[in-house]
């Protein structure tokens, strides 16, 4: 097992093929000022185009900050466990249930602990039999990415339509009204609870990316304005959704919360986003961690975690 050392030759994957690219190029820019200035003086930034993307030779760690496809998926942890390097984040078999949302409400149903709306799996041309208003998904999209909420069954058609343009199955879920949460996650450890207050709609693509979209945005509080309990109930079932997909190294999770303080949890993402004005990193300030000093933790976890990949020779 080899120690984090500020020589380590890390290789910072970002960009990727996917609808996440532009994003997970802001990420990977802002995690390679934060390493530079943590003093790591070996880091090359590698900009990934398509798969099976060429590491530089004698890289120690590579820090996956791709997005969505391929990065997310399952698709460049199996490469790089192929190369033998360590790399950041959730494993091969947890990225794929993680990044896949009907694989993510199976493992929430397995374990038998995880609070998430009831929900029906479609295909294209099917039409949904849960009530309205329903919420109608594309199962492999992050940052919201095609999500579709229906409220009139007038809306059904164009919203399916929509959702249908990236993929031929649909997860459709019931509506649940409520705050929307997201919980950071650290070495098995809930951080603060955060409250995502989008300006107009719902936390959607556009307001998750106002400087990409032009978007009003949206306000975060941090910690959220819950009680106690609340807080203690999210973060609970924030753990649970965790712990059923078996992820590792650190990940974020999204909840919403209804008036009378019931969470449910939706999803799971193993490769949030991480720039200085990101959840994850605001969350880990609201307890006194750093950006930087985050982005050097989540590297030496990732080099301790073992998941079945074998270090570098």
């Amino acid at each position: 097992m080899k120690t984090l050392t500020h020589q380590t030759a890390i290789a910072l994957l970002m960009g990727g093929p996917g609808s996440e690219r532009e994003v997970s190029l802001t990420s990977g820019r802002a995690v390679l000022e934060a390493l530079k200035q943590e003093g790591f003086t070996n880091v090359t930034p590698v900009i990934v185009d398509g798969e099976r993307p060429p590491v530089p030779e004698g890289t120690e760690l590579c820090y996956n900050m791709i997005h969505g496809t391929y990065g997310e998926d399952g698709g460049l942890q199996s490469y790089l466990e192929e190369l033998g390097i360590p790399y950041t984040g959730a494993g091969a078999a947890t990225s794929r249930i993680c990044f896949d949302k009907v694989l993510t409400k199976k493992a929430f149903a397995a374990a038998g602990n995880v609070p998430t709306p009831q929900d029906e799996v479609i295909t294209a041309g099917q039409m949904p039999t849960l009530p309205l208003p329903c919420v109608i998904k594309p199962p492999c999209e992050g940052s919201s990415v095609g999500v579709q909420i229906v409220r009139q069954a007038e809306e059904l058609p164009a919203a399916l339509a929509e959702a249908g343009k990236f993929g031929h199955e649909l997860l459709v879920e019931e509506y649940i009204e409520g705050k929307e949460l997201t919980v950071a996650i650290l070495d098995g450890t809930p951080l603060p609870v955060i409250h995502i207050c989008p300006r107009q709609g719902f936390y959607d693509y556009k307001n998750k990316y106002p400087s990409l979209t032009g978007a009003v945005g949206s306000d975060y509080i941090c910690p959220a304005d819950i009680s106690e309990e609340e807080t203690r109930r999210v973060q609970q079932a924030a753990l649970a959704a965790y712990k059923a997909a078996g992820v590792e190294v650190y990940g974020r999770v999204d909840v919403l919360l209804t008036a009378d303080g019931r969470p449910y949890v939706l999803e799971i993402n193993t490769i949030p986003g991480m720039t200085s004005a990101s959840l994850f990193p605001k969350a880990a300030a609201a307890v006194g961690i750093s950006f930087g000093e985050l982005c050097r933790r989540i590297a030496e976890l990732s080099l301790c975690c073992q998941r079945g990949n074998t270090p570098a020779a």
